[in-house]
């Protein structure tokens, strides 16, 4: 053949085989530089489509786009062939068979690293030892010649493609590259070859990402002349242009509805994280009490930090939608200063609409953090990670130089501290980032087993120079434990919220689960007072608009009560007169505490711990055993007359609750064996265990990690959401362009625009809206909407149950 082609647009266009290969290798090359890999990069992407260049696949490209007709003797039928042509092993095997002809570790390790890329990136990583004790990367690299069309391949490939690759290994810098990362995993974890490995996965995870990326974005390109000019391509606004503007607006921030006193703090605060911002990459500690300004404080330190640094992004990382859309605002008010930087300096990624399966046109729309500054979910942050598949994978490169700042970080999830420890180890120690680590309540990750992996940091850490006085300063609430010994009825609770709403003025009571809140809210509904209900049933854009709401009746000193679920704890700026807080971990309360009396304007705020009796959150593990570990604390803090927010009594409340759970800490993987994500992505000794047991012999690869069944637990087991659009107020027109076919180059920002009208649902509850017919794929591009307005109630959000006699949505 005359003319190999990778892709073929619908307006007839042809991409040769040569320019994807050539342009692929430019961006991968680009994005392995941060790791100092480029020509390991350029070695990917050369190598990527190598099994494109066989006469088999050529015909199916040709008749998918009817470019042969179907009585022409290469006619195929390609929707039978569809994903069925493997065109990812040929320049695996290349990579193997070149390199892997001798007994030299060096070059086995270095063509396992390459080929895994290669191999798997249609698919995600694939498995090296199977669970079952296979050797899936042997018989994915020995696969059939009729199979694979190597030889075909070599003898169709264009010449100076294959110039170029024989010219990269000859000259072997990508062997260096990779054998210089690995030396440096080996010196840094010398005596645990857990670490080692598992760090090892992580870097073939981050090169894997580089190649995702750089495909995904290279045939995007191509495809929509319009992709260009969405995406910031990587060029952003210098540092010093963002600086300025955020010292503007430190220099005329208002302080009229705040205390002198605490502006006086948070001001402190925010040149104390200037001054640290001068220090050297690596993990810092933000630990300062609720209402500190830590979001505001962290940013001056994020942008100073990545300019002296010449750092690339600053994500931040937050456990809540809620805090994620508020934040986000905030710091668009501040850099995005003109129309024509709207969008672009500031990205929000906090849902999930995109499935997992790409088709043409969600390659176009799928995000990749393409923005200087990051505002994401602990979700999507561990994901990229861990996460199945290519989508998640594709964005963990951009992690790379970057700072990345984790708020509320006391919410991460105990069965993953051990993996998250050791990508935050793996960041910042081999990839020039830097991490800081912000809460009122830190939970001591420093101090969590060494030999599993811990976040490496000490007090001198600490961004803040006196914690315990800060503490003190801005003590602003007294915590009063009003637990009962038989519990406290709903409608009980529901007065004591009116009595305090009539003597404070307002009053936020803080539930665990959802329908408690609606029972309470339901209760309190008839006071003669406002009441509002916050759950996150409700999509982004509706908790702003109630929250917005409340916070004009606060100002205005009308009586409120808000009943929410915990989504309001973690930097929400609110100032309620009371709070009223459902037993829970005391990290939570104090979290709770922060949305009381916030600026200092009462001389004291009152926080008050109930006891429901009916509130069942048996299945809520994290939230149940810190209820526990708060009574014991409890009892003995009566006892000893502390304040049970102090320092000291954090420290042993993480120590009762999350060193007593050691065990759970490498994400558990249930099986007959009781496995962890941490063993399989590291030694993996039961998969090789079953290895040499069937085969009595060890596998004869260095890497031996099932990573895909490792990935594909780590999804299973939590439950991952789906995000589905709803019809609330601008929703509702979002969704009908969405099917508008008119509407195909604007769908990239209108799933930007459908986030904030976004609900994300677990499958459990996904099953039933489905069951009732009132969920719809969006035809070509997968996302999920909501087709019946009836469904969506004005005070609760999604509902399982018709609330409203609104229209059903017509498509």
């Amino acid at each position: 053949m005359k003319e190999f082609v990778a892709h073929v647009r619908d307006d007839g266009k042809k991409q040769s085989l040569e320019e994807h290969l050539l342009g692929v290798s430019s961006l991968c090359k680009r994005n392995a530089g941060k790791l100092k890999m480029p020509y390991t990069g350029e070695l990917l992407g050369l190598l990527h489509d190598l099994g494109k260049y066989s006469k088999i696949f050529q015909d199916y490209i040709f008749s998918a786009v009817g470019l042969i007709e179907q009585d022409d003797k290469d006619f195929v039928d390609s929707v039978k062939l569809k994903g069925k042509i493997d065109h990812s092993t040929a320049g695996a095997q290349y990579i193997w068979n070149s390199l892997v002809n001798c007994d030299d570790l060096k070059n086995q390790i270095v063509a396992q690293v390459i080929a895994l890329c290669i191999a798997s990136h249609h698919s995600g990583l694939i498995d090296c030892i199977s669970p079952d004790g296979e050797n899936v990367f042997t018989g994915r690299i020995t696969k059939d010649e009729d199979k694979t069309f190597l030889n075909e391949v070599l003898t169709n490939i264009d010449k100076e493609i294959l110039k170029k690759i024989e010219r990269n290994i000859n000259e072997s810098e990508h062997t260096n590259e990779i054998i210089s990362f690995i030396k440096k995993l080996v010196h840094k974890y010398s005596k645990n070859e857990l670490l080692i490995r598992f760090h090892a996965t992580l870097m073939i995870r981050m090169l894997f990402s580089c190649l995702v990326d750089a495909d995904h974005t290279d045939t995007a390109n191509f495809e929509s002349n319009e992709y260009k000019n969405l995406r910031n391509n990587n060029t952003y606004q210098d540092w010093s242009i963002l600086i300025r503007k955020m010292n503007k607006y430190l220099d005329n921030l208002s302080t009229k509805n705040n205390s002198i006193t605490i502006n006086k703090i948070r001001k402190k605060i925010s040149e104390e994280c200037n001054n640290k911002a001068k220090g050297s990459t690596g993990v810092y500690t933000l630990t300062v009490p609720t209402g500190g300004g830590k979001t505001l404080s962290s940013l001056r330190f994020a942008l100073n930090h990545a300019k002296k640094h010449n750092l690339h992004r600053i994500f931040y990382i937050i456990p809540f939608t809620t805090i994620i859309e508020q934040n986000a605002q905030v710091v668009r008010e501040i850099l995005e200063t003109s129309n024509e930087e709207t969008g672009k300096i500031v990205l929000e990624h906090h849902s999930n609409l995109i499935p997992e399966l790409m088709t043409k046109q969600n390659k176009i729309l799928a995000e990749n953090w393409d923005a200087p500054i990051v505002f994401t979910t602990n979700v999507q942050f561990l994901e990229s990670f861990f996460g199945s598949g290519t989508r998640n994978a594709r964005r963990m490169h951009q992690l790379a130089n970057s700072v990345i700042i984790f708020d509320e970080i006391q919410t991460l999830p105990v069965k993953t501290v051990h993996p998250f420890c050791n990508a935050i180890n793996f960041l910042v120690n081999f990839c020039n980032s830097t991490v800081v680590l912000c809460t009122a309540t830190q939970p001591l990750l420093n101090k969590v087993s060494q030999e599993k992996g811990h976040i490496e940091f000490s007090n001198s850490n600490e961004i803040i120079s006196n914690v315990s006085n800060l503490y003190s300063d801005l003590k602003r609430v007294e915590i009063i434990n009003q637990t009962k010994s038989k519990g406290w009825e709903a409608e009980e609770i529901a007065n004591f919220a009116f009595e305090n709403a009539k003597k404070y003025g307002s009053c936020l009571v803080i539930v665990n689960t959802k329908v408690s809140a609606k029972k309470l809210y339901l209760y309190c509904k008839d006071f003669q007072v406002s009441v509002y209900h916050l759950s996150t049933n409700m999509c982004p854009a509706h908790r702003t608009e109630v929250l917005k709401t409340i916070k004009q009746k606060l100002k205005s000193n009308e009586p409120v009560i808000c009943i929410s679920t915990q989504l309001i704890e973690a930097g929400v700026d609110i100032d309620f007169g009371t709070v009223i807080r459902y037993m829970a971990g005391l990290d939570s309360i104090a979290q709770a505490a922060g949305r009381c009396n916030r600026n200092g304007k009462r001389s004291k705020g009152f926080v008050y711990i109930v006891n429901p009796a009916d509130e069942n959150i048996d299945s809520l593990i994290d939230i149940k055993i810190g209820k526990e570990t708060t009574e014991r604390i409890l009892r003995e803090v009566e006892t000893d007359g502390f304040d049970i927010l102090h320092p000291a009594i954090m420290e042993k409340y993480f120590q009762y609750y999350f060193y007593e759970r050691a065990d759970e800490m490498s994400y558990k993987i249930k099986d007959d064996r009781d496995d962890t994500l941490l063993n399989m992505l590291s030694m993996n000794i039961y998969a090789v265990g079953e290895y040499e047991r069937k085969y009595n012999k060890v596998p004869e690869i260095y890497f031996r990690q099932s990573f895909k069944s490792a990935f594909d637990a780590f999804k299973t087991i939590d439950a991952p959401t789906q995000g589905i659009i709803v019809p609330y107020e601008e929703g509702e027109k979002i969704i009908s362009e969405l099917y508008s076919e008119f509407a195909y180059e604007k769908r990239f920002q209108l799933l930007k625009k459908a986030q904030r009208y976004t609900v994300n649902v677990f499958p459990n509850l996904l099953n039933k809206l489905i069951e009732q017919k009132v969920i719809t794929e969006v035809p070509q591009i997968g996302v999920l909407v909501l087709n019946d307005k009836r469904f969506y109630h004005n005070e609760f959000g999604l509902s399982l149950e018709k609330e409203s006699d609104y229209e059903f949505l017509n498509f």
